[in-house]
């Protein structure tokens, strides 16, 4: 367990134990499991403790290139279709005309009816339509319970045709960045064109998140594959870590969601 442990960062052991006890699940009934929603982290963590075993693993969100998704761990001989994945996908019902439907809006009055963060899949918005996935066990809950967004009455109703689902296509430019060390307030400054002073008041003020979790320490380090979101500035992913320069500082390529 403590050779897979130092390729990881300390806060992510708990999740590293729960992937291995889904391993041993599989491996002793041979019988595929089905995990919640994921983010891309968590897969990428997941993905690499599978590689080191006789096991697969695939994954679906319900939308096109989704970035949350259920993983599906099972034996290499195994077979796994669309069905098993567990997905609904539901669209809004609420007065357009008179208001304006925010994702965090949406997020929070879904977890307000008593259903965790990682049954939710994405959320997607467009200039006509509203639509998540959530997880098919608590989908006729969230059919009943979810009457609300702030003080708009809302209903569901589910995405049956494929054509209606919303696609979202995501631009990403690369830049090198030099930057002194790969400390979340280094990495910041860069990115954000500011000093080390101002960077540090945006990871206090909570508006700098690393793999979908708050990051308040300044020390703290990325590595490869670790997506940025810096509120006010953008969503950026550490692509690869290119050496040093003469002068001892880093190459970072990284790429910057347009």
């Amino acid at each position: 367990m403590e050779s897979i442990f130092q390729h990881f960062r300390k806060e992510e052991r708990p999740f590293i134990e729960k992937v291995n006890s889904w391993v041993k699940e599989v491996e002793d009934t041979y019988a595929p499991k089905l995990t919640e929603f994921l983010d891309p982290r968590q897969r990428f963590i997941t993905e690499s403790i599978i590689r080191n075993s006789d096991l697969m693993m695939t994954a679906a969100g319900g939308f096109s290139d989704p970035e949350r998704q259920r993983v599906l761990i099972y034996p290499d001989y195994y077979t796994p279709t669309t069905d098993e994945f567990q997905i609904s996908l539901y669209q809004v019902q609420y007065p357009q005309k008179f208001v304006t439907m925010k994702h965090s809006q949406l997020l929070g009055s879904l977890m307000a009816v008593g259903i965790d963060r990682s049954r939710f899949g994405d959320i997607r918005l467009s200039e006509v339509a509203v639509q998540f996935a959530v997880s098919t066990e608590v989908s006729e809950y969230i059919h009943v319970n979810f009457t609300q967004v702030g003080k708009v009455k809302v209903s569901v109703q589910p995405v049956l045709d494929v054509k209606d689902v919303i696609v979202i296509e995501e631009e990403w430019t690369e830049e090198m960045h030099i930057i002194s060390s790969l400390r979340i307030d280094a990495v910041v400054a860069s990115l954000t064109n500011s000093s080390r002073a101002k960077a540090s008041s945006l990871i206090k003020g909570e508006k700098v998140k690393v793999n979908w979790a708050m990051i308040d320490q300044q020390a703290f380090e990325v590595e490869v594959a670790d997506v940025l979101s810096i509120r006010g500035f953008g969503r950026y992913k550490i692509l690869s870590i290119e050496g040093r320069t003469k002068k001892d500082k880093i190459r970072v390529m990284i790429g910057a969601l347009v």
